[in-house]
This record gives structure tokens, C-alpha cells and sequence, in this order.
């Protein structure tokens, strides 16, 4: 039993800091992007950008009929069969579908043009812009086909390959651009970056199933099983993307484009790098879930709280490194405009250490195939968390919005594990309740020396407890896994070798 407790602990860890390590890459190039598109657009162009971004992804979510998740479970179980003539006949299925979708998007983004404006911005005229917006759609249609390919035929490679040169597409696109044109530029931008996207993808899913015309007429109604299973999920999305674009055009319509620019930098530089640990649950995570049997409760909740466990230990201490650093981490990477949402990012960071712990359990619906559950949970969490925002812009600025994110996904973790004992069955483990314990109360304590205005009490004491929360997790890793046991025969092997020649 130890011997299965450390192989799970492994291969967790490892496509954890697979997927998480690619992520970082992407996020470093980001980071690079973003501090030159914030020099050139100021808060006010990127809080522009980030409406428009917003929109675009909420017209997509919502007319794509989920093909980009629901197709990966149907091509995954014909790749595991090793049928090649039904995996290419479903692809056809796949792309054909793809394409419908994308019709939509661009049809239903050209025509609510009007009405978007409207909802999202309380000066102007902007119904051009969406209309010239509604290509990036459809690419976002076709991209999300193409990725659904790849995942399900278990191309993790190309997968990686294509976000990496995606991110550094995004980066030679922008940044001339913006320094061109401004902020006239950013629709120009969005749909090119969405092009850039596209085509990578098309790329790599061509090389390994080329496109075939041929017997594609008329298997549309072979996909409609795929579209059922989808409907949840974007009915979820529409949801959450709607929750976004409320929130954002609330602080546009009650304040400025500075404030949106700031909330979404805030926002963006706190998920996103907790991101780089919760990138391996869609990838590894969730098929292995949905693979233990629904009766198996003890299977079941083995899993989840060992994902939990692992993804607290690696997240925990990146989080409180950020917490103290986001006073120099924010002018470095934006500028000095965007300071003003440094102690709102430092309230947001809390919220990572709570959703380390609740996204597993989350999966837990989508795993037993429960939509409605699913749709259910995540519609009363997104009234909640536009709720609590609303409020505490009103009351306390933006920091009372970063306030607003943990109370909201403190409400969340609340609410999915007790859904998910009363339904599943699940239980916490006492070693999730005891690392979750110690980490969440050092990150506590993260947050409160960051209220101190004393520099030098600051500095010793925030990173002091850095130091504390890494030991932490480095000495329960090691006690769990065979990795130290791994890298030093690597060590010795390189070492044997260098001698020998």
C-alpha cells in the first residue's frame, strides 16, 4: 500500500510540474507582453481590451455547444479502442460540427453588436467593433475542434508545443501593433492573435488526421450524443463568462476604464500564475477521476484528496512568494500606474489557497456525469461572486473587491463539499485538513505582515515565512514521493559517466 501511496504521489507530481512548467513558460512570456502592452495602452487601453476579451469569450462559450470538451471524451474512448476508421469518421463529425459553430459565433457576434455596446459600455458607439470582432469567434470555434482532437488522441506534446508558440505569436503581434496604432490596434490584435491561435492548431491536428471532405456530408446528426454532453458545460460557461463581463461593465459603468484595467490586471496576475498548478487537473486529473468506478467511494476520494494534497503543497508557497513580492512584482511587470492594485492582488491571493482545495472536489460532478448538479453549483456561485464584487467595490474599493473574491470562494468550497458528502460521499482526509490547515494559516499570516508599512519588518518577516511554507512542502513531498530517491541516481549516473570517460 505505502509503495501505490508514493507511485500516486509521483505521477501526480509529475504531470503537475509538466503542465505546470509549460504553463510557467507561457505565463513568462506573458508577463513580457503584458508589461510592454501596459507601458503603451495605460489601464484605460487595458481595461478596453479586457471588455473586449471578455465579450468575444462570452459569445464563444456560449454558441460553441461545447464541442471543445464534450469531443475530447468521445475521441479519447475511440483512440483507446485503436479504431482508426471511427476515429476519423467522428473527427469529420468533429470538424463538421466546428464549422457549424463558427457560423454561429460570427452571426450572432455581428448582430448583437448593437445590444453589446450598449450593455458593456456607457459612452460611444461601439456596435462596428464588435461586428469587426465576430472572426476571432469563429477562429475560437475551429481552435476548440482541433484542441478537442488533439487531447483526446493524447497529442500532450503538440498541446504544449502549440501553447508555447502561441503565447510567443501574441507577443510579435501586439506589442508593434499597440505601438503603432494605440489603442485603435486592439480589436485589430484580438482577431489576429485568434488567427495566429487557429492556424497553430490546425497545423499540428492536420499532420495527424488530414482533413477529408469526403463522406462529410450529412453526419451532422451523428454528433448530437457529443452536443448533449457539451450543453452543461457551456451552459456553466455562459454563466461564468457572463459573471465577468457583469462585473467588469458594472466598474466600468460606476467608475472608469482605469478601474477595469486595474481589476483585471489584479485578477490576471493572481489566477493566471496559480493557474500553472491547476493547468494539470483538465489534462490528467480529470480522466483519471472519471475512471474509478462510481460505486468505489474509497477509490474516489483517495483521488481527489491526494490531488488536493499536491496541489496545495506546490501551490502554497509560490502564493505567499507572490503575496510579498506583488509591491515590486506590479511596476516591474506593468508600470507604476497599476500599483494601486497591489492590495487587491494580495486579498485575491488568498483565494488561490481555497481553490487549490475546492477544484478537485468540483470535478467531482462532471466526472459522474451530473449536469444539472454541475450547471446548478456553478450558476449560485457565480450570483454570489457578482454579488459580493458589486459590494465591495461599493464599500471598500478595489481592495474590497479582492475581499469579495475570497468570501466568494470561501461560499464556493463550502458549498461544493457539502454537496459533494451529501451526493458522493466524499470525505476530506485528516492530511488535507492538516496541510490545508498549515498553509492556509501561514498565507494568513502572509497577508497580515503585508499590512505592515515598515520595510524592513516587512521584508524579514514576509519572506521569513516564505521560507517556513517552501521547507513545509519540500520535506512532505519528499516524504511522500521517490523524487529526491529519482534525482539523485540521475545525479550519481551523470557523475558515473563524466568519471568513465
Amino acid at each position: 500500500m505505502k509503495e501505490e501511496i508514493t507511485d500516486s504521489y509521483g505521477h501526480v507530481l509529475k504531470y503537475t510540474g509538466v503542465f505546470g512548467g509549460v504553463q510557467g513558460l507561457n505565463i513568462i512570456v506573458s508577463l513580457v507582453r503584458n508589461k510592454l502592452v501596459a507601458v503603451l495602452l495605460g489601464p484605460e487601453g487595458m481595461g478596453l481590451a479586457s471588455l473586449f476579451n471578455t465579450t468575444v469569450n462570452f459569445i464563444s462559450q456560449s454558441t460553441n455547444l461545447g464541442i471543445s470538451f464534450s469531443a475530447v471524451k468521445h475521441v479519447s474512448e475511440l483512440f483507446d479502442r485503436g479504431d482508426e476508421e471511427a476515429i476519423e469518421h467522428f473527427i469529420k463529425v468533429v470538424r463538421s460540427w466546428s464549422l457549424l459553430t463558427a457560423l454561429l459565433g460570427m452571426f450572432v457576434c455581428a448582430v448583437a453588436g448593437p445590444i453589446l455596446s450598449q450593455l458593456t459600455f456607457s459612452w460611444g458607439d461601439h456596435s462596428l467593433h464588435f461586428i469587426l470582432l465576430a472572426p476571432a469567434v469563429g477562429l475560437l470555434a475551429i481552435t476548440g475542434g482541433e484542441t478537442a482532437i488533439l487531447k483526446g488522441a493524447r497529442r500532450l506534446k503538440s498541446l504544449a508545443v502549440i501553447q508555447i508558440y502561441s503565447v510567443a505569436a501574441a507577443l510579435c503581434i501586439s506589442v508593434p501593433i499597440y505601438y503603432l496604432f494605440g489603442q485603435q490596434g486592439i480589436v485589430p490584435v484580438i482577431v489576429l492573435m485568434a488567427l495566429a491561435s487557429m492556424l497553430l492548431t490546425v497545423h499540428y491536428s492536420y499532420s495527424l488526421y488530414p482533413l477529408r471532405l469526403h463522406g462529410a456530408k450529412g453526419i451532422l446528426g451523428e454528433g448530437m450524443e457529443m452536443v448533449r454532453l457539451g450543453v452543461a458545460f457551456v451552459v456553466a460557461g455562459i454563466m461564468g463568462s457572463g459573471a465577468e463581463v457583469l462585473i467588469r461593465s458594472y466598474l466600468n459603468v460606476s467608475s472608469d476604464l482605469d478601474v477595469v484595467g486595474l481589476y483585471n490586471a489584479a485578477v490576471m496576475l493572481t489566477i493566471t500564475y496559480a493557474g500553472m498548478v491547476f493547468s494539470a487537473m483538465e489534462t490528467d486529473y480529470f480522466p483519471r477521476l472519471s475512471a474509478v468506478p462510481r460505486g468505489d467511494v474509497e477509490t474516489q476520494n483517495l483521488t481527489v484528496n491526494r490531488q488536493i494534497e499536491v496541489s496545495l503543497l506546490i501551490v502554497a508557497p509560490m502564493l505567499a512568494v507572490l503575496m510579498v513580492t506583488l509591491p515590486v512584482l506590479v511596476p516591474l511587470l506593468f508600470s507604476g500606474k497599476f500599483v494601486p492594485m497591489v492590495p487587491m492582488a494580495q486579498a485575491t491571493v488568498l483565494a488561490m489557497y481555497i481553490r487549490a482545495v475546492s477544484l478537485p472536489i468540483s470535478y467531482l460532478t462532471l466526472s459522474r456525469g451530473d449536469s444539472v448538479a454541475y450547471m446548478t453549483l456553478e450558476g449560485i456561485y457565480d450570483v454570489v461572486v457578482v454579488a459580493l464584487i458589486i459590494a465591495g467595490y461599493h464599500y471598500g474599493g478595489l481592495t474590497g473587491t479582492g475581499i469579495a473574491l475570497v468570501l466568494s470562494y470561501v461560499f464556493n468550497i463550502v458549498m461544493v463539499a457539502a454537496f459533494a458528502y451529501v451526493r458522493y460521499r466524499f470525505r476530506f482526509s485528516v492530511q488535507v485538513l492538516h496541510y490545508a490547515g498549515i498553509h492556509m494559516s501561514l498565507g494568513l499570516c502572509v497577508y497580515i505582515i503585508t499590512q505592515v508599512e515598515r520595510p524592513l519588518t516587512y521584508w524579514t518577516l514576509g519572506l521569513l515565512l516564505c521560507v517556513v511554507s517552501l521547507l513545509i512542502s519540500v520535506y512532505i513531498l519528499h516524504q511522500k514521493t521517490s523524487l529526491w530517491a529519482s534525482l539523485t541516481k540521475k545525479f550519481l549516473n551523470v557523475f558515473r559517466r563524466h568519471d568513465e570517460g
